[in-house]
């Protein structure tokens, strides 16, 4: 895997190198903003309009079997959250992804379908894709992961925290710099409108948009409604042993993201001149 500098052990004994007294929220928001910056300079990330154009596509439709399991990730935190206001956001949260009671809106893993074609994949190109080994990695080990943190003591504040970085600030973060390749093609008609309707949508509803210490439940984001939940759930926490779930569970879903990423690295280096 690619190595983005993660410090430390891994091992719950001790935490990254000089972060061993994360036990307030200032100090894990700067921990959080490190490895959001980490993960924002991912080579492929980072130098995403280098990419070719065949292998952005296989990028985006590889991505596209993430984003199908989003719902099932959920699906099974929920099975596992004991906390009754922290199930309530993120049954919330699942739910916005299927708006509608008729069946008359369309979903949002098919907004990302209607992105896809907005931006020249064909059906036929859909129809032929299939998850690589890197992304079915990915997807187990998301769902392991998950599964691990409903095994600890401390499992409402490690899901919560999963749920939040993995699939909502990291997403936010991975969508703006896929947004630098895509955002052209998506205003380049009808004036300079924007005619995204998953890519940049998810871009700014899932963004980190408070810190740690100033996030409230009546933050608009849903990356800032978990953080709210998440964030009282540290409070209560025995100072360093809540801190610790947290960090150990936002350098999980970090290494799952930037391992997915890996895979396209040898794409990248075969477009730089020699």
């Amino acid at each position: 895997m690619h190595d983005l500098g993660a410090p430390g052990r891994h091992d719950g004994q001790a935490g990254p190198d000089g972060l061993h007294e994360l036990d307030g929220p200032h100090e894990l928001d700067r921990f959080e903003n490190g490895l959001i910056e980490r993960f924002e300079e991912h080579p492929v990330l980072a130098h995403i309009t280098r990419l070719p154009d065949e292998d952005f596509t296989a990028l985006l439709l590889q991505r596209r079997f993430v984003s199908l399991a989003f719902t099932p990730s959920y699906d099974l935190a929920i099975d596992l959250l004991r906390d009754e206001e922290g199930l309530r956001i993120a049954r919330i949260i699942l739910r916005e992804e299927y708006p509608g009671a008729q069946g008359h809106a369309p979903s949002h893993r098919e907004d990302m379908t209607e992105d896809l074609r907005r931006l020249g994949v064909s059906r036929e190109a859909l129809v032929a894709s299939r998850p690589t080994a890197a992304t079915r990695r990915a997807i187990t080990d998301t769902l392991e992961l998950i599964a691990d943190a409903g095994g600890h003591a401390d499992a409402d504040l490690r899901l919560l925290t999963f749920l939040r970085f993995w699939g909502e600030v990291l997403v936010s973060v991975e969508y703006g710099r896929l947004w630098e390749r895509m955002g052209p093609l998506f205003t380049a008609e009808g004036g300079g409108r924007n005619r995204s309707r998953f890519y940049h949508p998810h871009l700014v509803h899932d963004a980190k948009t408070h810190s740690l210490a100033t996030v409230s439940l009546l933050s608009d984001t849903h990356s800032d409604r978990l953080a709210a939940r998440v964030t009282e759930l540290l409070a209560r926490a025995e100072g360093a042993a809540g801190a610790a779930g947290f960090w150990e569970t936002e350098e999980q879903a970090l290494r799952l993201k930037a391992g997915f990423y890996d895979q396209f690295l040898p794409a990248l280096d075969s477009s730089t001149p020699a």
